[in-house]
């Protein structure tokens, strides 16, 4: 259990995801997920990628999403009170009514479901928005005294969600992903600046394989508060293992007071060109 002075043991599954298969996806989802418990240390936290259980089948998504979300949770929920180990399940395609949402679901260690977290922000090079409904509020995760802020993919191209998450007092982010080449780099430095900026913990679990055509490239990351990457897997099949430390958080915010030395009075959200001084005064 995460206390002051204590680390958090994190396990991120790095799969291959097998379009249009929710049930072959589950089956070797849980293989991976079974072979990270005998890990050494057991982690205490297993994070899944994004969409695992349909992959971009979005053509065929209103047939084989999960109805109400009832399989994913089910399956999540009686493998963590199984294990002992905390979830945050990444994201599964999941039809609530007739619209389809890409949510993630997390769990505590005796599978009591402690949060939910559709997408915001849906990626249009891929269609999301012609098939999926997006979510419609900012999730934060409690995990055992480390409070973590959900965000899925393409949402951290928004600075704005992981500095909301931030100063509602997460000190991590967990984002699952379908990240393909050739944006490795675009990958690995938004995350590392989303954890630089707001001086938090960034757990990003990517996915591995092609689809489609389009090959991911895994890179799935722990990265602290400084920027320093902790852990960060290849392109292949892997468990990817790290610790985080709450205190160390702490530490970095103490030592750079940056949400004290903010001045949001002078850049709150406005309409294009209002109130922006064109350079008149001193700089």
């Amino acid at each position: 259990m995460t206390q002051r002075g204590k680390t958090l043991a994190v396990a991120l599954i790095q799969a291959d995801i097998e379009i249009g298969r929710p049930q072959a996806n589950k089956a070797h989802l849980g293989d991976l997920m079974e072979k990270a418990v005998q890990g050494d240390p057991k982690p205490d936290l297993l994070v899944l990628p994004e969409m695992w259980n349909t992959g971009y089948a979005l053509e065929q998504i209103q047939e084989i999403a999960d109805p109400g979300g009832e399989d994913t949770r089910e399956w999540l929920s009686s493998f963590a009170r199984r294990h002992g180990v905390m979830i945050v399940g990444g994201s599964a395609a999941v039809k609530i009514e007739d619209r389809i949402y890409n949510t993630m679901y997390a769990f505590d260690r005796t599978g009591r479901q402690i949060g939910a977290y559709s997408k915001l922000h849906l990626f249009r090079l891929m269609d999301e928005e012609k098939h999926l409904t997006a979510g419609s509020a900012l999730v934060k995760l409690e995990l055992e005294g480390l409070t973590a802020g959900a965000s899925i993919c393409y949402d951290i191209r928004f600075p704005e969600l992981a500095r909301s998450l931030a100063l509602d007092g997460a000190k991590m982010l967990i984002v699952p992903a379908e990240w393909p080449h050739p944006r490795l780099r675009h990958w690995r430095t938004l995350l590392a600046a989303r954890a630089i900026e707001n001086q938090m913990y960034v757990v990003a679990c990517n996915r591995v394989g092609s689809s489609r055509g389009t090959d991911f490239f895994g890179h799935s990351m722990i990265i602290d508060p400084w920027g320093e990457i902790v852990a960060e897997g290849g392109e292949t099949e892997e468990i990817v293992t790290g610790c985080v430390s709450p205190e160390l958080v702490d530490e970095v915010r103490g030592r750079i007071p940056v949400f004290a030395d903010r001045r949001p009075e002078l850049y709150a959200d406005r309409k294009r060109g209002a109130d922006i001084d064109q350079g008149s005064q001193p700089q």
